[in-house]
């Protein structure tokens, strides 16, 4: 009689779920919110691979809240339109007819696909907008610049970017209550009437802050915040990022992303978290394992 032998690839996944049960009962009816977009969200298998995260953190009793960018798409389009961009910080200078543009890829295309995937998945999911049942009203977002000659701070006008002024989390708590993923593009009205293109990772901060979620996950296309020698900083408060800005280890596009966390931190948010969405499942990683797999901020 011969004795059984466990495949070691399946006592491998075994002890994975043994890690993952501290987590899972840990976060069980919490709330996340994940930024995704970018660069991770042209890739097929990777988009794929996110749905059926999303999908998982839902049957595992985690209210899982997605609000997608899609900035490399607009350009695409806009460049086929023969529309060219101006950029001010990393934002997009918007008038009217980018705006519209903006609209119609972050709110129709992009939003309907990733809300497919995720029901693929095996998951409910629905698209909205910052515009559905009041959910995000928008401010005009300006910036302010010294001019090189005259030495004067001057007001640049960005056009239609806006950002956050109030977050209404009703529809989102009756989402969460009827078991449905919601997927938000950053869009949304002012209250002068107008609509407004919101950077994702400023309008899911806002929306982590209102739900008072446990977790900020920003998917990015780099490993997280990094030291002078290219080290992954696993952990960081609201004070180390403030001396590796003014040190410039934190600079360009990672310092609205650190200032999106340190916002969401103080506001209320358990923690946030910058992830490599370029990663196969690097957002179960962070969640459910010891090591993580991005930059944690935590007030």
């Amino acid at each position: 009689m011969t004795s059984f032998r466990p495949d070691p690839a399946m006592l491998a996944k075994t002890e994975t779920l043994i890690e993952a049960l501290p987590y899972l009962q840990r976060y069980a009816g919490q709330t996340f919110v994940v930024k995704y977009g970018g660069h991770a969200m042209g890739d097929d298998a990777l988009a794929h691979d996110f749905a059926e995260d999303v999908t998982l953190l839902k049957a595992v009793g985690i209210n899982p809240v997605v609000v997608q960018g899609g900035g490399p798409q607009i350009g695409a389009m806009l460049g086929r339109l023969g529309v060219r961009s101006e950029f001010v910080d990393g934002l997009r200078v918007t008038d009217a007819a980018t705006a519209e543009v903006a609209e119609m890829v972050l709110a129709g295309s992009i939003n309907k696909e990733i809300v497919a995937l995720i029901q693929k998945a095996g998951g409910r999911a629905v698209g909205i907008s910052g515009k559905d049942a009041g959910l995000v009203t928008a401010r005009k977002l300006e910036r302010t610049a010294i001019d090189p000659d005259s030495n004067i701070e001057r007001v640049i006008d960005l056009g239609f970017v806006g950002e956050p002024a109030r977050v209404d989390r009703a529809f989102l708590d009756t989402l969460a209550h009827a078991d449905v993923i919601p997927v938000i593009a950053p869009v949304a009205v002012g209250e002068d009437g107008h609509t407004y293109n919101i950077n994702a990772d400023t309008m899911a901060g806002a929306i982590a802050v209102a739900l008072g979620a446990a977790r900020l996950l920003l998917l990015t296309d780099v490993p997280g915040v990094l030291n002078r020698d290219g080290h992954l900083l696993t952990e960081l408060e609201p004070a180390d990022i403030a001396a590796l800005v003014a040190d410039g280890t934190i600079s360009g596009g990672m310092i609205p992303k650190v200032k999106t966390c340190v916002a969401a931190v103080t506001g209320g948010v358990g923690a946030a978290v910058i992830i490599d969405g370029r990663v196969s499942h690097g957002m179960l990683l962070e969640i459910f394992t010891r090591q993580g797999a991005g930059t944690l901020v935590r007030a």
